[in-house]
């Protein structure tokens, strides 16, 4: 079969047409140590605090300690899959995660990301996660009660909207029901609960989710 120069010409016409010189230029650093949700990394030189990193499986960290020759990263999710000596890019994204009334009534992990099967939240609203908070002079003054619906509570210790009140005791003494109850009793009081759950089991979260649909409006569960 005869070749034709013509051919040939026009061949190469077309690959250069179509040819893209974009460069895809990454500061990428070696896992050197993992465990317990914790992860070290070495060549993130020009990394930056609270930055996000992703890893070589596809999870995400945030950069925490910045020494001199490591970066220790907080893993955001499932660790179990990343090993020594992974490697671990960096984003150029301070950490941060969407917002707006769109995530009302949605279950998101650490990244704002859901995890209740709705589908993905559209909204072009982000804020990073580490802010300064504002000053007392600059808060609104609690001047509205709340009731948790609680009597012993509410008879002797006065809550305000907007009031921070702790919650301290033991293991397994009722924090979270009583904090569950004063959600449950905000039903109609034109209030949005956020319930954040830090340390707990995927499958834990999931279930309150489901049993408290109708009143909480927004369940936030932290890895």
């Amino acid at each position: 079969m005869a070749i034709k120069a013509e051919e040939i010409s026009t061949l190469i016409k077309q690959q250069l047409e179509n040819y893209k010189d974009d460069l895809d230029v990454a500061e990428v650093g070696t896992v050197t140590y993992v465990g317990d949700g914790i992860a070290r990394a070495h060549g993130l030189d020009n990394a930056m605090a609270s930055e996000l990193l992703e890893f070589e499986n596809g999870s995400y960290g945030m950069a925490q300690n910045l020494e001199t020759n490591d970066v220790g990263i907080i893993i955001l999710g499932d660790f179990d899959g990343i090993r020594e000596g992974d490697t671990v890019k960096r984003t150029g994204r301070i950490m941060e995660v969407p917002v707006g009334e769109s995530l009302i009534g949605r279950v998101v992990n650490t990244l704002g990301q859901p995890v209740d099967g709705q589908g993905d939240i559209k909204t072009d609203k982000t804020r990073p996660v580490e802010v300064k908070a504002p000053g007392v002079m600059q808060r609104q003054s609690v001047t509205e009660p709340l009731q948790t619906g609680l009597k012993a509570v509410d008879a002797l210790v006065p809550i305000g909207r907007g009031q921070r009140e702790l919650i301290i005791g033991d293991r397994k003494t009722g924090k979270t029901s009583i904090a569950i109850d004063t959600i449950i009793n905000q039903k109609d009081q034109d209030m949005i609960c956020i319930y954040v759950a830090i340390g707990q089991k995927d499958s834990t979260v999931r279930a309150q989710s489901k049993r408290y649909a109708s009143t909480v409006r927004w369940i936030t569960p932290s890895c």
